[in-house]
């Protein structure tokens, strides 16, 4: 069955190119030109990955990206924007998007982004069925819910901050490096960024660690990567 995509853009020559390439690579593609269109046709279909822009009619990006999380806590989210600042990147991650790439772009990074995308929503749903819930210090997260609580509070997890969270946890105790991170995880090429991985690792330190200037269990292994330590 062909994977089916969700494209969440108002800018109509860009969405009906878009609909051709993906189409030329085997994807079943449903556009939907306004954020309003694209919660509707979400709620009444299933998809296996959604591109959405951010500048869109009616909700913005934001917006939509937020109402998805609430439906679908581990629906693929590809954040498609004109916005290259770091804020906009920022919390296009934080609200629960997976990925962004920014306008203009490389098709042909474009695809790999989907594909990478597609293998790790694949390789995550084998793991959880292994190991769904995990406890560490005063941290517990549920990997099938997308769930932390850290002592009384509970929030949710964006699937990609799981994935690097499973990850690691795999690997107790064994160094793991940022080209390893963004080769198996990320399913790109590593030699791509560093920052995108330091980015993430510093994030989920503020969700976990008492001190994340300190870290306990995520560790810096200087000039090389991290180390994920707890007692069982």
């Amino acid at each position: 069955m062909k994977p089916k995509i969700l494209l969440i853009e108002d800018e109509e020559s860009l969405a009906l190119g878009l609909d051709y390439n993906l189409t030329e690579e085997g994807y079943y593609v449903v556009w939907a030109d306004n954020g309003k269109s694209g919660i509707e046709k979400f709620l009444t279909d299933n998809y296996d990955l959604i591109i959405l822009d951010i500048m869109l009619p009616y909700l913005d990006g934001f917006e939509v990206a937020k109402k998805i999380r609430e439906s679908d806590p581990k629906m693929p989210i590809l954040i498609l924007t004109a916005r290259a600042n770091a804020v906009d990147k920022i919390k296009g991650l934080e609200i629960g998007a997976d990925d962004y790439i920014t306008k203009p772009f490389n098709l042909d990074e474009l695809l790999l982004r989907i594909k990478g995308m597609l293998k790790r929503k694949a390789w995550y749903n084998n793991l959880i069925e292994v190991n769904s819930i995990y406890k560490f210090g005063n941290n517990e997260i549920n990997f099938d819910k997308l769930i932390c609580k850290v002592k009384e509070d509970a929030f949710p997890l964006t699937q990609r901050e799981a994935m690097v969270m499973q990850y690691l946890i795999e690997r107790k105790d064994k160094i793991v490096t940022r080209q390893e991170l963004l080769e198996n995880v990320w399913h790109i090429n590593p030699d791509i960024e560093t920052r995108t991985v330091d980015n993430f690792i510093a994030r989920l330190r503020k969700y976990f660690e008492d001190d994340p200037s300190n870290p306990v269990y995520i560790k810096s292994v200087r000039s090389v990567g991290y180390t994920f330590s707890a007692k069982d």
